[in-house]
């Protein structure tokens, strides 16, 4: 199945790296024009644009900070003023301040919670009021519009020491269902992905050597995954091929969410 999404614009928040850089990168190496969102590093969200242009395609970068409102207002015009549209956000920008819960401080929930799930909020609402002004143009897609919001196994699996973690990304879950249930009739499809253990710079620690191993232990399938795993579901939820899925989450985690550990113990 050849999948091309020619003619469309989509953003990526939290692109500069990991899940989100590959992402952007999938999504452009099928026709798609793309926003690089970063945080606090232009410098390889720079880089990766000019990959892309170097390939081709076309991107720019554009630097907010998602959780906070009037920068995603302006992350938004910058999608605007460069490629007059946006058909496809891929929400992923996210982090981790882990303490076990009698040490973590309000400050660290907050930030957490802040970015991983308001943050989701306010991107799928600016991406809503434009696919309102839209047009659907079926020479493109059949959608109005497309939004994948970026979760985690952690939405179902409980994890000790992480439980600001652990909560935004439930929280993700029922916000995508109910924005799902809210726009469908607009012809928006609106997913997550939720990833297990992924091989990406922030992980390293957790996906190397005797970590590795006993890593291993919690994923069925055997190996731990790579970003380029997650970045083919985000093409396939952009494009056409998933048309019918809708409010739907799509988990990229090689069985972890089966509990592996319950194996012999049923």
């Amino acid at each position: 199945m050849l999948i091309s999404l020619k003619g469309q614009v989509a953003l990526v928040t939290g692109a500069s790296s990991g899940l989100g850089a590959g992402a952007a990168r999938g999504l452009a190496a099928c026709g798609a024009a793309v926003v690089v969102n970063y945080h606090s590093q232009p410098e390889p969200a720079q880089n990766l644009v000019d990959e892309i242009r170097a390939a081709g395609g076309q991107a720019i970068a554009v630097g907010a900070d998602v959780s906070k409102e009037d920068e995603v207002d302006k992350l938004l015009a910058a999608t605007l003023k460069a490629f007059g549209r946006l058909d496809i956000l891929i929400a992923n920008s996210g982090l981790q301040k882990d303490a076990p819960i009698t040490e973590l401080s309000l400050e660290d929930w907050n930030t957490v919670i802040n970015v991983n799930l308001t943050g989701q909020f306010l991107c799928a609402r600016a991406a809503l009021r434009q696919f309102a002004k839209q047009e659907i143009r079926p020479d493109i897609s059949r959608a109005l519009g497309k939004i994948i919001h970026m979760s985690s196994v952690h939405q179902v699996i409980p994890w000790a020491g992480h439980v600001n973690y652990a909560a935004s990304k439930g929280g993700v879950d029922l916000l995508m269902r109910s924005i799902a249930q809210e726009v469908g009739e607009q012809r928006i499809r609106v997913n997550s992905i939720a990833p297990g253990a992924i091989r990406t710079a922030i992980n390293t620690k957790a996906t190397s050597g005797d970590a590795e191993k006993d890593l291993l232990k919690l994923i069925p399938y055997g190996r731990v995954g790579e970003a380029q795993d997650v970045a083919n579901a985000v093409v396939w939820l952009a494009s056409d091929a998933s048309d019918y899925v809708h409010g739907a989450t799509l988990f990229i985690d090689g069985g972890m969410s089966l509990y592996p550990e319950f194996r012999n113990n049923g």
